[in-house]
C-alpha cells in the first residue's frame, strides 16, 4: 500500500508518497493524488492511503527545509524508468547542494554524448522533487553563462531552492 502525507514548507505544500519506507514520489502540491496518477504503472495500480507521518522520509524533508542540505541524500528512492533516465537521476543526486550543472554537463557526467535533451526529459519526468534535485540543472547560454529555466513546480520555487542551498 502506498502511504501519503503533505508537509507545509516555506514554498508551499509538499506531497510525499512512500512504499515500504521508500520514497516513490514527492512534489509541490497539496494533492497526493496528482502524484499518484503520474506514477509508473507498476506503482500506480497500488492503493494509496493518507498517513500523518512517513517516519524517516518526513524527518529528512523537514530537516532539509530547516537547513540540513544533505538530509535527502541517503533516502531510499524508487522511480522506475528507462535505464538512461535512471542513470541521469542517479548522477544528478551526486550534484552537491549549492552547486548547479547544465543539461549538457549532466549528460556528460552520465556518459551520454549530446545528451542535453535526454537530461531535460529526465528532469521533466522526475516525480521525486527535491530529493532528485532537478532544480540544480540550469540552461547554458552558450557563452558559459547559466540561466534558470523550466521547473515543473515553477521558476520561483526553483530559485528559492537554489537560494536555500546557496548557504551550504
Amino acid at each position: 500500500m502506498i502511504r501519503s502525507t503533505v508537509l507545509d514548507t516555506p514554498i508551499g505544500p509538499l506531497a510525499l508518497l512512500s512504499l515500504d519506507d521508500t520514497l516513490i514520489a514527492a512534489g509541490f502540491t497539496a494533492h497526493p493524488d496528482e502524484l499518484h496518477s503520474r506514477l509508473h504503472p507498476s506503482l500506480r495500480s497500488r492503493v494509496m492511503t493518507a498517513a500523518p507521518d512517513l517516519g524517516d522520509i518526513t524527518k529528512a524533508h523537514l530537516a532539509y527545509f530547516a537547513g540540513d542540505l544533505t538530509a535527502l541524500d541517503a533516502l531510499p528512492l524508487r522511480h522506475p524508468a528507462p535505464p538512461t533516465r535512471e542513470r541521469l537521476w542517479t548522477v544528478l543526486r551526486r550534484v552537491p547542494a549549492g552547486q548547479t550543472v547544465t543539461y549538457g554537463r549532466l549528460a556528460a557526467m552520465a556518459g551520454l554524448q549530446r545528451g542535453a535533451r535526454a537530461s531535460g526529459q529526465a528532469c521533466a519526468k522526475n516525480l521525486i522533487a527535491p530529493a532528485i534535485p532537478c532544480h540544480r540543472v540550469v540552461a547554458s547560454t552558450g557563452s558559459g553563462a547559466k540561466r534558470l529555466n523550466g521547473y515543473y513546480y515553477g521558476i520561483d520555487r526553483k530559485a528559492w531552492l537554489l537560494e536555500h542551498e546557496s548557504h551550504a
